[in-house]
This record gives structure tokens, C-alpha cells and sequence, in this order.
């Protein structure tokens, strides 16, 4: 494009600040490139007007039209200078079409078939199309095919309408529906049985599926949870489908461990000797958000008395956490500052304060005290180091008055 073309201002999306494609009108009259604001809206989740920071109280876009044909006008005017003509945009999905394709695929499996195709188009070209699903009931559809993967013949059905759901990125509101589901149909166990039986794809999506519902559930729904809900997710972690899946099942553990009795089936299936193997492994511990939020986890379930016992008897479990501190980032050096701090205040004894000061957790704790970490961090090293300064007063780290400060 030639700079010495002055593009009209109106002509630009406020917040791309790019020639708009596809202009649309928002509720407070102001309007926008529909990918642009459709990201605002649905991606972002915001509610208020970029230009006017008023609430937009109606989603649905009204296109316009008169702003476009302008804006093809110019660029057919300016095609000497470089300028392609913006292409007349598809009008979005309407819900009597969504609601015809959904009573016509009952009639047959491959009618389903079609239909799920249909879907997979639809669901790709934008936000606006997404909403429109949302509208139609193709959420629930979708949960329904996937309830029902009890037949082989089905199961390619079942992955790709799992897949669908998925990507579909259901509002809270939905994802609400299918948790309460009073039909009969179990979202949870469902996805629990695909993420046990299913193929490394599907179990992938189960797993991300799963986060997104546990994350609007209500506590007494996240206290409730089977155990088999654990064991899959330890198996998830083990299997290491893919680095998103791995998150989403850290994800699942740091939500639904503080609830109920959730430490306990958490430890009793696994999950603390396979998140101490995760942090052994140096291509997990590469993006640091996944150590984080298995600091987070192993401190949730160390504040249990079964924790603590399952923390200390795997043998690497105090080296790997110690020297995760001042290694990642101050959230997880505080949260394996708690840990140690659990288990040498709950679980001291001779062999174990002997063991914390030959892997080097004294000399880190006091490094904490010197380098700039949180108040709370300092607190807990501080305190950690006080309460045994006697049995570690051999350490070159410590000071006198850190010694002195509990009688022999």
C-alpha cells in the first residue's frame, strides 16, 4: 500500500486501527471490524464499549452496510495504488437454520454425520456463528452424542462432537446447563469414562472440558467428586498427551483439592509422587506456570496429615522442592517455602532435619531471607529456621541470634 494514501479515519476499527473488513454496530451506536470487537465480547469477556466505556447491553451486531459499500468503493478507487477490495462479508448463521440442521440429523446416523460437519464449518468462521450455536441448543446436542458413546459404531461420532463442544468455548451460563444436566446425563463421569478409555485426542479435549465445567461448578458439586475423577487426572499427567492437557489437569487439582475431603482422594491416588516426578522432568519445568501450579498443588495436599506422610516418602521430594526456590518465580519459591515448612514443623524428626540441612534447605531458606521475595515468604523461612536452629546450628547460614532464639 502506498503511505502518501491518507486512509478516511472512519474507515478504521477502533481498536485494530486497520481498514475494517466486516463493520458492524454495537448497542451504544458505535461501530467496529466484527473480528475485532467479536474478540472484545467473547474472548476477552468484556462488557463495556472500547470507544465510550459504556455497557453494551445487546450482543447481536447489525451490520453495516452503508460503511461498507464505502469503504469497497475506496479500495476499488485506490486499486492503482496497491489496494485489494475488501471481499462482501457472509451474513452469520441464523438460528432457524442451526435448529433445522438439528432435527433433521435424528432421522439417521449419517444425517448425524453431516450434520457435525456442518457444525465444524460453522463453528470455525466466527464469534457471532459461536452465540448463534449457543442459541440453538447444539451445546446440549453435542453432550448428548457424547453421553451416548456406549456404541463402537459411534465412537468417531463421539470424538468428533467432543471435539466440537470443545472448541465451541461454551459460555459459563451453558457449561452450568451441562453440569446440571436433568436429563440424566452425567457430563462429568462422561468425560472421566473418555479421558479413561478413549483416544489421546479425545482425552486431551475431555480433560480441558473438564476444567472449563469444574471451574463454574458449585462447592458442594466440587466435594462430591468421585475418586475416579483423581485417578484419571494422575493418569493424564503420566501420559503426557499434550502440554495443554498437563495444565488442565494441574488446573483441575488446584481448584478442587481445598474442598471437602478432595486432599485426601488426591493423595490416595497419586498425585503427589506424580507431581514430584513432573518437576524432576526439566522439559516440563521449562514454562513456568506448569511448576507453579504444582507448587500450589503439593502445598494444598501437605496440609493434610496423609500429604505430608505421601510428600516424605518419595526420596526425591525434598531436593526437587528446594530447588525449585528462587529458581521459577516468587509463586512457586513461596509455595515451596509452605511445604517445607508443613512438613518440618508437623513431621521433624532427627533423620529429617539431618536430610533438609545435607540437600542444602537451610542454606536456601536463609538465601530467601536475603534476596527480595514476599513478607509472608520471609516469614515462613524465618520461622522454619528459628524452630530448628538448635539441631542446624552447625550450618555456616544461620546466625547467632537465630540459635539463640529457642532455649535447647
Amino acid at each position: 500500500m502506498d503511505e502518501e494514501i491518507e486512509i478516511p479515519p472512519f474507515f478504521l476499527c477502533p481498536i485494530s486501527l486497520e481498514i475494517m473488513k466486516d463493520p458492524v454496530i454495537v448497542s451504544t451506536g458505535i461501530t467496529y471490524d466484527r473480528n475485532s470487537i467479536e474478540k472484545w465480547l467473547f474472548s476477552a469477556k468484556k462488557s463495556s464499549c472500547p470507544v465510550t466505556k459504556q455497557d453494551i447491553t445487546d450482543v447481536d451486531l447489525t451490520p453495516n452496510h452503508t460503511l461498507r459499500r464505502l469503504i469497497q468503493s475506496w479500495c476499488t478507487l485506490n486499486a492503482s495504488h496497491g489496494i485489494e477490495r475488501i471481499p462482501t462479508p457472509r451474513p452469520p448463521i441464523c438460528k432457524s437454520e442451526i435448529e433445522k440442521l438439528l432435527k433433521d440429523s435424528a432421522s439417521s446416523y449419517q444425517n448425524q454425520v453431516k450434520c457435525l460437519k456442518r457444525l465444524r464449518q460453522i463453528v470455525s468462521e466466527n464469534a457471532t456463528n459461536k452465540r448463534c450455536l449457543e442459541a440453538a441448543g447444539v451445546p446440549e446436542f453435542l453432550a448428548t452424542i457424547v453421553s451416548n458413546n456406549g456404541l463402537d459404531s459411534s465412537l468417531s461420532l463421539t470424538d468428533e462432537a467432543l471435539s466440537l463442544l470443545y472448541h465451541l468455548d461454551a459460555s459459563d451460563t451453558v457449561l452450568k446447563n451441562l453440569l446440571n444436566n436433568k436429563k440424566g446425563n452425567d457430563i462429568v463421569n462422561t468425560l472421566v469414562k473418555i479421558m479413561q478409555e478413549g483416544i489421546y485426542e479425545s482425552r486431551a479435549y475431555a480433560t480441558l472440558l473438564l476444567k472449563n465445567i469444574l471451574e463454574v461448578a458449585d462447592p458442594m458439586q466440587i466435594m462430591t467428586l468421585k475418586p475416579a475423577v483423581f485417578t484419571e487426572v494422575v493418569q493424564i499427567l503420566d501420559d503426557r498427551i499434550s502440554h495443554k492437557a498437563t495444565k488442565a489437569a494441574l488446573h483441575i487439582l488446584v481448584n478442587v483439592c481445598p474442598w471437602g475431603r478432595n486432599r485426601h482422594k488426591a493423595v490416595e491416588a497419586g498425585v503427589i509422587s506424580m507431581i514430584i516426578e513432573l518437576l524432576m522432568d526439566e522439559s516440563f519445568s521449562s514454562d513456568r506456570r506448569g511448576p507453579e501450579m504444582a507448587m500450589v498443588v503439593l502445598d494444598l495436599l501437605c496440609q493434610c496429615a496423609e500429604g505430608r506422610a505421601a510428600f516424605l516418602n518419595h526420596g526425591a521430594a525434598i531436593a526437587v522442592v528446594c530447588k525449585k526456590i528462587l529458581r521459577v518465580s516468587q509463586t512457586a519459591s513461596d509455595r515451596a517455602v509452605r511445604v517445607l515448612f508443613s512438613v518440618g514443623r508437623f513431621c521433624a524428626t532427627p533423620a529429617l532435619l539431618n536430610e533438609m540441612l545435607q540437600l542444602g534447605v537451610v542454606a536456601k531458606l536463609c538465601l530467601v531471607l536475603q534476596v527480595s521475595c514476599g513478607s509472608k515468604t520471609k516469614e515462613k523461612a524465618k520461622e522454619l529456621l528459628k524452630l530448628h536452629a538448635r539441631v542446624w546450628k552447625d550450618s555456616p547460614c544461620l546466625t547467632r541470634n537465630m540459635i539463640l532464639a529457642y532455649p535447647s
